[in-house]
């Protein structure tokens, strides 16, 4: 594996799952194999598990960890062809991301959506610029449209806690007080269903998500009938796609509560982090016995040690 941007197949998902299994038992079972080496993990945007998950992968495997916040260690970047560099942007990134390839073996990198520019946001032109001109391997820790380290841990989730082959997994909508990009969401979908799982995706109208993530997938827009007998489900907000970047309707009452849940007496609530507690889900869940947060989180660590060993092997 030479690069970790989305998901590709089904056998591979499922190699990166057991070897991440394997690895959350014997955690040091490759310390040297990354001996040596550097990782620079690059963020155009805040970070809390992604950054210290994936630093501490890389020290289970022997690798040198540096971080660089660009909107805070950095210099302004310039990402725009043929343009006079004299209002706020100090360095293009032809020069940075080339010199940062020069300084690692591996690259990391997260880079939100404008939310603004549809078109730009889908073709991935920020995180796909910088990958140009960085010349090494480039994994994922966020783009405009996907969230692949995330989904990685969220499957390995659910290989962990299923009792079924095939369980009934839900994607639900919740309130926020912003516009989110559709990154996880997206990417969920995309590994759920190529993980062969009963995928059934609930929002309300208009919040429909781009079709290439969710094609295969139930979608309803009624949260009620989505929850019946579901086996986990997963939290998660998002923008309009459709009349990009809006928000249409602050949607309080789908927040997930355990009334909701009264049909689903075994579903496991997951969640990406981080989350607003009595927004988007109740404080009486994400307390409760029904949770997988905080395994979901500490799964990030063995996700991101699964795709640094293979790219490193």
């Amino acid at each position: 594996m030479k690069s970790f941007t989305q998901f590709k197949d089904y056998d591979s998902a499922n190699e990166l799952i057991e070897t991440a299994l394997h690895y959350k038992k014997y955690p040091y079972v490759d310390a040297s194999l990354g001996k040596g080496k550097r990782i620079g993990l690059i963020f155009l945007n805040p970070s809390l598990r992604t950054r210290v998950s994936t630093q501490i992968a890389a020290s289970n495997l022997g690798m040198e960890a540096i971080v660089l916040n660009i909107d805070q260690d950095g210099w302004a970047l310039e990402f725009e062809d043929g343009v006079k560099m004299n209002k706020k942007s100090v360095e293009h990134v032809k020069e940075a991301a080339a010199v940062l390839g020069s300084y690692f073996d591996i690259l990391a990198l997260r880079a939100f959506p404008s939310l603004t520019d549809k078109e730009k946001d889908m073709e991935e032109y920020i995180f796909t610029t910088f990958a140009k001109y960085a010349g090494k391997p480039i994994i994922s820790l966020e783009s405009a449209t996907r969230h692949p380290l995330q989904s990685l841990a969220d499957m390995i989730t659910i290989k962990e806690q299923k009792v079924k082959d095939k369980p009934k997994v839900v994607l639900t909508w919740a309130p926020h007080i912003k516009a989110i990009p559709h990154a996880v969401a997206n990417s969920f979908a995309e590994w759920a269903l190529g993980c062969d799982y009963d995928l059934t995706i609930t929002h309300p109208p208009g919040y429909e998500l781009d079709e290439k993530f969710t094609q295969g997938a139930h979608i309803t827009i009624d949260q009620e009938e989505a929850l019946k007998d579901a086996d986990f489900v997963y939290v998660k907000n998002w923008c309009v796609y459709h009349d990009y970047g809006k928000i249409q309707m602050m949607g309080d009452d789908w927040m997930l509560t355990e009334e909701k849940l009264s049909a689903s007496p075994n579903a496991k609530i997951m969640h990406c982090l981080p989350v607003r507690r009595n927004l988007e889900i109740s404080d009486e869940i994400l307390d409760g016995k029904r949770s997988l947060v905080q395994e979901q989180a500490n799964n990030r660590v063995f996700a991101a040690q699964a795709v640094l060993s293979k790219i490193l092997k």
